[in-house]
């Protein structure tokens, strides 16, 4: 009987171990630091028929161009960008949402971003583009 219960517990100690040697990394979410954030116009093409979320109510096109610091020495993936945009009169452009758009991929060091966004056509600019950041993962997410 003794040597029964020594054999389950060596048995079980031996998988413990070699789950833990075998088990893939963590995939954690890291912070980018977005900087330098500023807009431009949408290039004619891109901007023909730009509509809101809604789909009904005309809009204007801009790409809202920056710098991403990815301060880690891997390669982020997926990083979802977040951030608040006000027109000249300080209402929110995005009503109820922060999150933005994302950058499929952010190599180490600084490196520049872009994204499209659509504006109501009835707000007017110049656009205040506030609190600015980024989250992404340091391993591909599956899909």
């Amino acid at each position: 009987m003794r040597l029964r219960s020594l054999t389950v517990v060596l048995i079980s100690c031996f998988m413990v171990f070699l789950s833990l040697a075998i088990a893939p990394s963590a995939v954690a979410l890291t912070q980018i630091r977005l900087f330098d954030v500023t807009y431009k116009d949408c290039p004619p093409e891109l901007a023909k028929g730009a509509v809101i979320s809604s789909g009904s109510a005309a809009a204007n096109c801009f790409i809202v161009i920056g710098k991403a610091e990815n301060g880690t020495n891997k390669t982020v993936y997926d990083a979802d960008i977040f951030g608040r945009i006000y027109d000249a009169n300080n209402d929110s452009v995005m009503q109820n949402r922060t999150r933005l758009g994302s950058i499929a991929e952010v190599p180490t060091g600084i490196s520049d971003f872009e994204l499209r966004i659509s504006v109501p056509a009835n707000q007017p600019t110049p656009l205040k583009l506030k609190q600015f950041k980024a989250a992404g993962f340091s391993g591909q997410v599956r899909r």
